[in-house]
Formats: C-alpha cells, sequence, structure tokens
C-alpha cells in the first residue's frame, strides 16, 4: 500500500492582478468643443471649433486622467433622448422668424389668427352663390287630395305638400336667400316664403298630413300626426285659437258618439315628437277631444266640467302666460330666488338675448334652406315621463325633492313660476289645465351630441309653439288672430285701431283701468303679432352676424364671389372650401 509521503502539497494558484492594457485608450478630458477629425455619415463636415482654454505649458499642472472604473460607468450612462416631433407641429413651427427669402421644403402652413369668441356663430366657407340663389324664396307645391265639408256647409280643399324639406332627425330647416349685403356672411341671411304671416309650418309637420294652401287647415289618413306653426313665444301672454271642422259629433237618436276622427290642441317646444300627439312627452301640453282631458307625458287627467266635450264646430282658445326672458334666464342658471325675483318681474329689465345661431346652408331641389342642428330629448325628462318603479331607497315612489321646480338641481327639470296655460271654449273660460310650466332656455335644452353642437347657445328658435294634432280623418282650422271668433272675456278695441286690444277684467261689468300703462308682457296678444316680432328678430340678428364676421374678416369686406381672395383662406373660424353647398336628400 502507497503512502502519501512523495505526494506533492495542494496550493492556492495564484490569481494575477488586472492590468489594463497598453493599447486600450485613456480617457481625455471632456471638452464642449471637441469634434472628430474625420467626418463620418453620422457626422458630417464637422466644424472644429476652437479650444476655449489655451494649451497650457509643462509647467502648469495636467488634469487627471479618469480611472477604469469611472470609464465603465459612463459608459453604462446612455445619453437623453430627445422626444420627435410630428410632422404637423413641425410644419406649423416651421417658418417661424423666415425672413421673406427663406425656403422651405414643406408647404406653407394657413396661419389661424386668435379663435372667435365663443359667443359667434360657426362659419363655413361656401362656393360663390348662383343667380337663382338670389331669387325669392318659394314655398311648397300643392297637390290637390281630397275635400272634406266643414260644420258650415263649405268645402275643404286639402293639397299634398311637395318640394319641400321636413324637419326630422334632429336638424331644423329654414328658408334663405343670397343678398349682396351680407358678404362677409357668404351672401346667405335667412327670409320667409309666402304664405306670409302666422300659420302651420309646411317644414315643421310630419309626413302624411294634408294642408290648404294658406297654411290654417289641417288633416290626415293616418294615426296621430303633428305639426307646429312657424312662431316660438317667449315670454307674455299670448292667445290663438282652434277650430274644430272634422271630430267627434253626437247622434241625436240614441246618443251614441260617432266619430270623424279625433284632434289635440296645445302647444309643444322643439323637442317634441311630430310623430305622436300632443302632450305625448314631457315637452309638450295638450287637450283631448275625448272628455275635454288634458295630457302631459301620456298622462291624461280629467279637465273640463262632467258632461262636456270637445265636438265638431267647437272652438278652443288657448292662453298662454311665460315670464320675462332676463326671469327665465335666472331659473335656468341656478340664481332665481322667490323672495327677490319676484318683485323685480314687477318692472323687467331690458336685456337683449344672447342670440348664436350655428348654421349652414344647403340645397333641397329647388330650395335652398339654413340648415342647423336641432335640440333634443334629455334622460331627465325621459325619467321623469318613465320614472323607474323602484327608488333610491328600494321603496315603490320617487322623493319628493325630485318634482321639477324653479330651484331644482337639474336645470332641465326646473319649472317657470307665474307661467300658466288657459283653455276656452266657444269664448268661455274652461280653467287653467297646466301651470308651473318646463324650462326651455339653455341649459335645460341641448342640441342632438354630434359633431358641430354646441351646448349652452340659444339660436333664437327655442320656445313654445302653438302646436295641433291629428287623427285619422280629423280636421281643424287654425286663426292666430289679430281677429278672433271668440276673444277672451274683456277683449275690447280700445285703442281704435281695428284689433283686439285684450285687458283683464275685475267683474262682469266693469272693466280694470290702471293709472299707469300696464307693462307689454302683461297684456294678451295675439300670435300673429308675435309672428312680426319674430321676423325683426330674425332681421336684427342677421345683422350682428354680418358685423361679427366684418369684424373676423380684419373690418373690411372681402370679395368672395371669385373664390380665390387669399385672405378668405386664412381666416379664422371658417372651414374649408367646397365646390358646392351640400345637396340633402330626405326619403318620405
Amino acid at each position: 500500500m502507497a503512502t502519501d509521503v512523495n505526494i506533492p502539497k495542494r496550493q492556492i494558484t495564484p490569481i494575477p492582478a488586472p492590468v489594463v492594457p497598453i493599447s486600450a485608450p485613456q480617457k481625455r478630458s471632456l471638452e464642449d468643443d471637441h469634434a472628430p477629425p474625420v467626418s463620418s455619415p453620422l457626422n458630417p463636415n464637422p466644424d472644429v471649433k476652437p479650444s476655449k482654454n489655451p494649451p497650457q505649458s509643462q509647467s502648469q499642472p495636467q488634469p487627471q486622467s479618469q480611472s477604469h472604473d469611472d470609464l465603465a460607468v459612463m459608459a453604462r450612462e446612455k445619453p437623453t433622448r430627445n422626444k420627435k416631433e410630428t410632422q404637423k407641429k413641425r410644419e406649423s413651427k416651421a417658418g417661424v422668424g423666415l425672413g421673406a427669402d427663406s425656403s422651405r421644403a414643406t408647404p406653407d402652413p394657413k396661419v389661424k389668427d386668435l379663435p372667435p369668441n365663443e359667443s359667434s356663430p360657426l362659419r363655413y366657407k361656401l362656393a360663390p352663390p348662383k343667380p337663382s340663389d338670389f331669387e325669392t324664396a318659394r314655398g311648397p307645391v300643392f297637390t290637390p287630395h281630397h275635400e272634406v265639408p266643414a260644420p258650415d256647409g263649405s268645402i275643404i280643399q286639402f293639397y299634398e305638400t311637395s318640394e319641400h324639406v321636413y324637419n326630422k332627425k334632429s336638424f331644423h330647416y329654414l328658408h334663405c336667400i343670397a343678398d349682396p349685403a351680407f358678404p362677409s356672411s357668404f351672401y346667405y341671411r335667412q327670409t320667409e316664403p309666402e304664405p306670409f304671416g302666422a300659420h302651420i309650418s309646411f317644414e315643421d309637420t310630419a309626413t302624411h298630413m294634408y294642408l290648404d294652401q294658406s297654411g290654417r287647415h289641417i288633416t290626415t289618413d293616418k294615426g296621430f300626426r303633428s305639426a307646429r306653426a312657424n312662431v316660438a313665444v317667449r315670454q307674455g301672454r299670448w292667445y290663438w285659437e282652434c277650430k274644430i271642422t272634422r271630430g267627434t259629433i253626437k247622434n241625436s237618436g240614441d246618443g251614441n258618439i260617432e266619430s270623424h276622427g279625433h284632434v289635440r290642441v296645445g302647444f309643444a317646444r322643439r323637442e317634441a315628437s311630430l310623430d305622436a300627439p300632443v302632450g305625448f312627452d314631457a315637452y309638450s301640453y295638450g287637450i283631448r277631444d275625448v272628455q275635454g282631458q288634458k295630457v302631459h307625458m301620456s298622462r291624461p287627467k280629467d279637465f273640463f266640467p262632467p258632461g262636456e266635450e270637445i265636438r265638431e264646430g267647437d272652438v278652443i282658445g288657448l292662453e298662454i302666460q311665460l315670464p320675462s326672458e332676463q326671469l327665465h334666464r335666472k331659473v335656468v342658471q341656478g340664481q332665481y330666488n322667490p323672495a327677490v325675483d319676484l318683485i323685480d318681474e314687477d318692472e323687467p329689465t331690458v336685456e337683449a338675448a344672447n342670440i348664436v345661431r350655428d348654421r349652414i346652408p344647403i340645397r333641397f331641389k329647388q330650395h335652398i334652406y339654413l340648415e342647423k342642428i336641432d335640440y333634443h330629448t334629455t334622460k331627465e325628462l325621459e325619467d321623469l315621463m318613465n320614472p323607474s318603479p323602484v327608488g333610491p331607497s328600494g321603496t315603490i315612489g320617487s322623493r319628493p325633492g325630485d318634482t321639477p321646480n324653479p330651484n331644482h338641481q337639474v336645470p332641465s327639470l326646473r319649472t317657470l313660476p307665474n307661467s300658466y296655460i288657459k283653455i276656452y271654449k266657444n269664448g268661455q273660460l274652461m280653467g287653467t289645465a297646466f301651470t308651473d310650466l318646463l324650462a326651455f332656455l339653455p341649459p335645460a335644452s341641448k342640441p342632438q351630441a354630434q359633431v358641430g353642437a354646441r351646448e349652452g347657445m340659444d339660436d333664437g328658435m327655442l320656445g313654445y309653439y302653438p302646436a295641433i294634432s291629428v287623427f285619422r280623418g280629423g280636421a281643424a282650422e287654425v286663426n292666430f288672430g289679430p281677429t278672433f271668433w271668440y276673444p277672451p272675456p274683456g277683449s275690447l278695441d280700445l285703442d281704435d285701431d281695428g284689433d283686439v286690444d285684450m285687458v283683464d277684467l275685475v267683474d262682469v261689468d266693469t272693466v280694470q283701468v290702471a293709472s299707469a300703462p300696464a307693462r307689454k308682457l302683461d297684456k294678451v296678444r295675439s300670435v300673429a303679432e308675435r309672428y312680426d316680432e319674430q321676423i325683426v328678430e330674425d332681421i336684427v340678428a342677421d345683422v350682428v352676424d354680418e358685423v361679427d364676421f366684418w369684424m373676423q374678416d380684419g373690418a373690411r369686406v372681402i370679395d368672395r364671389t371669385g373664390g380665390r381672395d387669399a385672405k378668405a383662406e386664412t381666416t379664422a373660424g371658417i372651414a374649408p372650401a367646397r365646390e358646392e353647398i351640400k345637396e340633402l336628400v330626405q326619403d318620405d
């Protein structure tokens, strides 16, 4: 057996100290003006700058070279990368500070001025108007459809209207015309075709409705269809009448009630549906011919005395009262204080409404209209109409605080103080059907959510419109004044101008005579008079828009008839030009 005497002892292998290769470059002093001596594709033609520090003499101490560890640490450090800008940003910044002779690789961007004021309407660059655009606006084409005998024995001729646009799919249309006096508005302004005066709007009706050429008679052979007048009331007291020419009749033989159709009358806002009767939703208030019931949010309630109904030949008068627009704005803005504002309402101050109309001309067959996004229903009022059966606490019903009132936390659920709708039948007051009407000024009303829609804008067309609904042969005739069949009690012609002046009575024989002139808002006026006011408001708004656009153009008139004006291409707030105005197509 061998022994381990001759086995050498193990020894630890020595590890040599690391030696820096002589060929490894030593780090030099960091210099800001260093440039490589040989150009490369990443650094072509470097500009060698003289050193800021003069060469040091041998007597001066040389800077100490950094250690190998410092080199390794600095090698691991990555330089900070600058975020690259997009091409649009580079194009927008290019040219800033360049001289007139500077050349650019990208096209010159459109110079944008300061954005227009939020109260200014949207502006679109349009093609020059056609010669036909300067012609007077035309009404619809009337095609005879059928005749209906009236209760007085006369014959009413109804027509089917065509060659005109309908207000639907959340768009509202108004006639317009090209006018050389409005160059900054691209020559287009609002106008009215025949027949002039207050009447049922041919554009603001549902389809499959038939009217006469004056816009006073209306009927349908379909289910319930509605139509609005071409006039909106926004403040004050107003009155109009509706005669039932075809409706329910009573057979004198056996007492059975026969019907030639049904009619409903009332007031409706812009959001109210025209494919449903008046009173169907929260945006309209109506009266049924059956039992004289009042209807709001599809909930009929007894209103006429027992035994009273609305039959053929009856004349229904409707009076509406709305507070001043000044008080109305306080309500919708959440600033209403009943302890103070109702006292100030006695003498309201004159305050013009801020009307902002975002619209664009469009063509429809032989007509040209101003198209705007219409106001749309809100979720809060839909929930009010169809509330959840389970309340917040799990109980049936809703909280009392959710009832609409002037100080409700939701603007669309705020009501107007001292507002009401009174109903008359053949000159006799039936009573006050509705009080505390819902507010309609923004933000209580909102436009349809889509591109180009701006909330909080009042286009001047908000308000309560006289509305009428007919059902399967029902027919009616409207009378917006100033001469009424049954003026409200107390109506006298005090100023001998041929028109009926309406005053309140203290009793049957005594007329209230005030020592001071009564406020204009307290006087009951015909809707026909409101039509004249509305025309004036439209003209003033057109002039204001023209001056606004003129100031945006640098207080100068620009000739856009050729479509080559350079200033017009860079004016703030103008959308790109079109080759032609949009052509509208609607299906029946």
